[in-house]
């Protein structure tokens, strides 16, 4: 019992020390859950504070990053905003110079305006006070017509007493004598103006010619169809001609002209009728003898050159001739084909120098005349430029060149004075009958162009012999080369209506029979002599 009382006390014992070990580390465990809430929420708190911190600073850091992107798109809105103002400002100013010449010429036309304005009101002053004299005249003259019919009645009352006619009578006889004087008078003085106009007008004519071409000091020296070339030595020629041939054969193919190499003594003769040929064979032949060496190779590397400046030679000539006329503003392509004018001939006459010739007649007729004397001069100066290329295009020259003119922009009354300077139109301005008239004067001028003297003296004798051969022909006598002829006729077998007749029967005659360039004059004299001796 005892044990068993001990046993239960050290059990109770254990359990009371067990439970108070157990309290006490509940107390602990209390203790410590306290604090631990304790620290917690100090550091909580301290957290709650950080973050308030944390989110105030964070605030305020996106209300500066805020005000700073706003900064920053302002600076770059008010940047577009004057690169934009910059940019209106700048097409502001390019639409003003835009508008400034079209403003300087409304400014222009309104003072041309406000000046025909006030010439018109002038006018119309002007016009007003002649119609209140007109209307006074008319007045004065109605007053006196008035008048003059009654004298009228008063002599034909008169007249119908003394002469024993009636009114109508006395009309008809007065106005058949009046007719029959009016008739009379008027003839005389038509023929007598006609006449006068007639005078003048060729006096005018011979003077504004003449001058014309005693200004005109223009040499001729007539073109052929050989250039010679002299040479150092007569050695010379057997290294143009190379070995077998080879060295002329190269020059012939490279140039296209004939070489002529003979018994004469320091001289070669290049053949062929294209002078522009001539002139590059010449200039290479020159450059090879004076370099020493001639060989295939090297003719065909001195010849390319020679034409490359050549060319260029040309396309100053052109140039020039237009500047020494006055012609500043010509197409480059225009100078380079007048430029090569120079190296083609029509009948042995320079075109190049009959170019600028015709140019300048015509230039001095016009400015004689009162007319355009730019357009004349330079239709003139233009009017064969079709002869630079008609060889290489189908074609007469005078159509190729009007095609040619048409596409480099010359203006309508140059191309229309061209067109007509053969006749093949209508004259359509004084200006294009002034480049006609030059053309004529300088290709008939003496020594200008070559013929051959057999074929010309024959084509005047069958000329002369056609106007024979009509019946009332005394005599018949061609003048100025063959381009006028004049027919004496005898006035008891012709009259002067079959003058006429026979003048144009002849001219169809010599069209049909002859060929000849340009025109021949027909011109049928008659005329009838009464003569009488004082004894």
């Amino acid at each position: 019992m005892g044990a068993y009382v001990l046993a239960l006390t050290t059990v109770v014992a254990s359990a009371a020390i067990a439970v108070g070990v157990w309290l006490y580390w509940l107390a602990g465990r209390r203790r410590i859950a306290a604090e631990t809430v304790g620290r917690a929420e100090e550091r909580a708190a301290l957290l709650t504070r950080d973050a308030e911190q944390q989110v105030a600073r964070l605030v305020k850091d996106a209300v500066r990053d805020a005000e700073t992107r706003k900064k920053e798109a302002l600076l770059e809105a008010k940047e577009q905003a004057h690169e934009l103002l910059l940019e209106a400002e700048r097409q502001v100013r390019e639409r003003r110079q835009q508008l400034e010449p079209l403003e300087r010429a409304i400014s222009r036309k309104e003072e041309k305006l406000t000046e025909r304005l006030a010439a018109t009101e002038a006018h119309e002053k002007d016009v007003a006070a002649r119609e209140r004299r007109i209307a006074d005249e008319e007045r004065t003259v109605q007053a006196q017509v008035a008048r003059y019919d009654e004298l009228v009645r008063d002599q034909q009352r008169e007249l119908q007493r003394v002469a024993g006619l009636t009114g109508d009578e006395a009309k008809e006889i007065l106005l058949k004598q009046i007719e029959s004087d009016a008739r009379r008078d008027a003839a005389n003085l038509v023929k007598r103006l006609d006449a006068e106009a007639r005078e003048s007008a060729a006096a005018r004519a011979k003077h504004i010619v003449t001058e014309a071409i005693q200004r005109s000091a223009a040499e001729h020296a007539i073109e052929t169809t050989v250039s010679v070339v002299d040479l150092p030595s007569d050695d010379m020629k057997g290294r143009i001609i190379g070995r077998e041939g080879r060295n002329i054969r190269a020059l012939e193919m490279a140039t296209g002209v004939d070489l002529i190499v003979d018994d004469t003594p320091g001289a070669i003769i290049l053949s062929g009728f294209d002078p522009y040929r001539r002139e590059v064979a010449r200039q290479a032949i020159e450059r090879l003898i004076a370099d020493g060496r001639i060989h295939p190779a090297r003719i065909e590397e001195v010849v390319e050159k020679v034409k490359a400046e050549l060319e260029d030679t040309i396309r100053k000539d052109g140039e020039a001739a237009a500047f020494e006329l006055g012609l500043h503003e010509l197409n480059p392509e225009i100078h380079r084909l007048m430029g090569r004018l120079k190296f083609r001939t029509s009948y042995g006459q320079n075109v190049l120098n009959h170019s600028k010739e015709v140019a300048f007649l015509a230039g001095i007729m016009a400015r004689e005349l009162g007319l355009d004397g730019h357009v004349a001069t330079r239709a003139a100066f233009l009017h064969d430029i079709g002869k630079a290329i008609d060889r290489e295009m189908q074609g007469t020259h005078l159509e190729i060149g009007l095609d040619f003119l048409r596409k480099h922009g010359e203006p309508d009354a140059v191309i229309n004075a061209i067109a007509a300077h053969h006749m093949d139109i209508d004259w359509p301005s004084l200006e294009a009958m002034i480049v006609q008239a030059a053309d004529a004067i300088s290709a008939a001028r003496p020594g200008a162009r070559r013929d051959i003297l057999e074929s010309y003296v024959k084509r005047l004798e069958k000329l002369e012999g056609i106007a024979d051969s009509f019946k009332g022909v005394s005599k018949a006598f061609a003048l100025q080369a063959g381009r006028e002829i004049r027919i004496l006729v005898e006035s008891e077998r012709i009259s002067d209506e079959e003058a006429v007749w026979l003048s144009k029967d002849i001219a169809r005659r010599i069209e049909n029979e002859l060929e000849y360039p340009g025109q021949i004059k027909v011109t049928v004299i008659r005329e009838t002599r009464a003569v009488e001796y004082a004894k």
